[in-house]
């Protein structure tokens, strides 16, 4: 209710603003104040987020995370004021209302098939000359429950080498706990977030990408690992 409400009762606006990616930068900031806020605080989910350095308006950027809940998209939201496109799963476009949206609010690909993967790299490119950032899961997407960090894939890394931008690793502590896929579980809380330094990439090669992407997953893995809440669960190590 929470996810399709908003976006029923703002449906004009949000049309309008998805006819044209001029007109990006007025959709981000509905998604943003307007659909991810009523619902992360409509579930009693306020995000708390702890910052080791802050992103400069207007700069791009690559911005990734750790994936265990449908809650890490409206906290990917929240957390960025710079307005970002997603690079997601074709798949999502396929649920009914929200699939409208994701169309054309987002870079999709299917993974299957490797000339929409290269597609994803001019799509981008395009989206970074306006200013806009660009977010990846490098998990792929949700892990099973068991798994604290899944591996990671290589093109979030490789194209912010591409594109020389930087790099900002964030670590989502709390969205399996509070909204995991298993019914009648979870809780409200507070969602914390842990942005680490950004990684510059302006001195990096593409031959670098798997360094920085296995740097990163250690980092992100160590931080939830030192929480005590994930400690329990398998780490998957690579």
């Amino acid at each position: 209710m929470l996810v399709a409400i908003p976006i029923l009762l703002f449906s004009p606006l949000l049309l309008l603003t998805t006819l044209s990616e001029k007109t990006y930068n007025q959709f981000y900031w509905l998604a943003r104040n307007i659909w991810a806020k009523t619902i992360l605080f409509g579930m009693g989910c306020p995000p708390k987020i702890q910052w080791d350095q802050e992103l400069i308006r207007e700069k791009g950027y690559m911005l990734v995370a750790n994936h265990s809940s449908m809650l890490d998209i409206m906290l990917m939201l929240y957390v960025s004021k710079n307005p970002f496109v997603f690079v997601g799963k074709q798949e999502l476009a396929k649920i009914p209302v929200f699939g409208f949206f994701y169309r054309r609010a987002c870079i999709l690909v299917d993974r299957s098939d490797p000339k929409s993967r290269s597609a994803v790299y001019r799509r981008a490119k395009r989206r970074l000359e306006k200013g806009l950032s660009i977010c990846i899961f490098p998990e792929g997407g949700i892990p099973e429950e068991h798994i604290v960090l899944d591996k990671f894939k290589d093109g979030a890394f490789r194209m912010a080498i591409i594109y020389n931008i930087p790099i900002v690793p964030m670590t989502f502590l709390d969205c399996k706990k509070r909204f995991p896929w298993k019914f009648f579980s979870g809780s409200p809380g507070k969602l914390r977030v842990k942005v680490h330094s950004f990684v510059e990439t302006g001195i990096l090669g593409t031959a670098d990408s798997g360094t920085i992407k296995n740097e990163i997953r250690k980092l992100l893995l160590g931080t939830l690992l030192d929480d005590d809440q994930k400690k329990p669960y398998d780490t998957r190590k690579s």
